[in-house]
């Protein structure tokens, strides 16, 4: 029998994975991971931003996560030699409302503790000599890194440290006992005191596998992006971000300056019709009819569906994606925006329609579930890990 038993072989799970092992040196640790390695899912296919917390509610998970991790991943990078840059953040106003909206931005940086600078037109423009707008918010503390590659030494690491992890074992069942939890995976059974599960886009899966109602549905939005051509590589120097609509649930199209010098320009939201459904032909019909039949889920998809029709419009036709990106970059052409691998978010809805904004835990007796890990998630999978290891310590001491 094992002591603890993580499933989920991303960021998330092998942070707290790697954090267990340093704190209880002595306990027979597993990760479980149902793909062949590790960060195949939401933490390879995203941006690579080191998020510093410009848009989150101040006393927020999110809010405080993302400030701890934004130095706490920097610093487990010094110490596994990875490469990263801490090239600033420019939020972009291109019209009266926006720099208005920009203004209530300004005001939450300040109340999360954020070092910031409001730049005029003149002063945008001489510091992003490509980016055009009416004024723009510089945060200084945002960054780029390879978070794969980050997930891949918190693996090393808990190896190093003693764990066990067993790659291409997927979970398909759970049974919460009275002194263990015992889990099936496809090559076979294991039983341990405790579990983590940090599974994303299976995270409403895996607490239904505990014989509990999650409250809540995960609803797969692919965010697609296009990579700049090379000879664009040096068109920023920032992470250039739109304003956001705050009646809308995500970000807007941006400039992603990537660590091996690319440019990506993305992503958007479109809804995803196969819950690991990376590319536009990606289809599952049952998959499709839980979505479909959700209430939650239907009643988002009914508040957005202007937005959401806007999206798959984009989705299907570069130049409505390309004019998202020249309100601030006019100088992109068409023939700039090139094929780039697509992500998928995973947000949890819940029943009554909301999108669940920050980060969720649903726990039992003997089980920690992370069931909402949006953006920042990966900047934040340290503290979060630690956050976890909290509730395991008080488990563990209560018996």
């Amino acid at each position: 029998m094992y002591d603890i038993i993580i499933i989920g072989g991303g960021i998330l799970g092998l942070s707290t994975a790697m954090q267990l092992a340093e704190r209880f040196p002595d306990k027979k640790l597993l990760l479980l991971e149902k793909e062949a390695g590790p960060a195949r899912h939401q933490s390879g296919h995203n941006s690579g931003v080191i998020h510093a917390g410009v848009y989150y509610a101040p006393g927020s998970l999110k809010a405080r996560f993302c400030r701890e991790g934004n130095r706490a991943t920097r610093e487990f990078c010094d110490r596994h030699a990875i490469p990263y840059e801490i090239c600033g953040k420019l939020l972009v106003a291109t019209s009266e409302q926006e720099v208005q909206r920009m203004q209530s931005l300004y005001e939450r940086t300040a109340a999360n503790g954020l070092e910031r600078e409001w730049l005029s037109a003149e002063a945008l423009k001489e510091r992003e000599p490509n980016i055009s707008g009416l004024a723009g918010l510089h945060v200084p503390s945002s960054g780029i890194v390879d978070y794969a590659r980050v997930a891949a030494a918190m693996a090393e690491e808990f190896e190093r440290r003693g764990g066990q992890i067993r790659y291409s074992h997927e979970v398909n069942g759970l049974a919460e006992r009275t002194g263990e939890v015992l889990v099936t995976t496809s090559h076979g059974e294991f039983s341990s005191r405790y579990l983590v599960s940090c599974s994303g886009l299976m995270a409403d899966r895996v607490v239904r596998l505990l014989g509990r109602d999650p409250g809540f549905t995960i609803c797969p939005f692919r965010g697609e992006y296009y990579r700049l051509a090379d000879h664009h590589s040096d068109i920023v120097r920032h992470l250039i971000y739109p304003i956001p609509d705050p009646s809308m649930p995500f970000l807007g199209v941006h400039l992603t300056r990537m660590i091996d010098g690319s440019v990506t320009v993305g992503p958007n939201a479109v809804l995803a019709f196969k819950r690991e459904g990376y590319r536009k032909s990606d289809v599952s019909l049952p998959d499709m009819a839980r979505l479909f039949t959700d209430p939650g889920v239907l009643r988002v998809l009914g508040r957005y569906l202007g937005p959401g029709l806007h999206e798959m419009k984009n989705s299907l036709y570069r130049s409505g994606y390309l004019e998202e990106v020249r309100k601030y970059c006019p100088s992109l052409t068409l023939d700039d925006l090139q094929p780039w691998p697509a992500g998928v978010r995973a947000q949890a809805v819940s029943r009554d329609g909301r999108l669940v904004d920050d980060f969720l835990f649903v726990n039992t007796r003997r089980t920690v579930n992370v069931c909402n890990a949006p953006s920042p998630a990966a900047t934040s999978a340290i503290p979060i890990g630690r956050h976890i290891l909290d509730k395991v310590s008080e488990m563990l001491h209560g018996g």
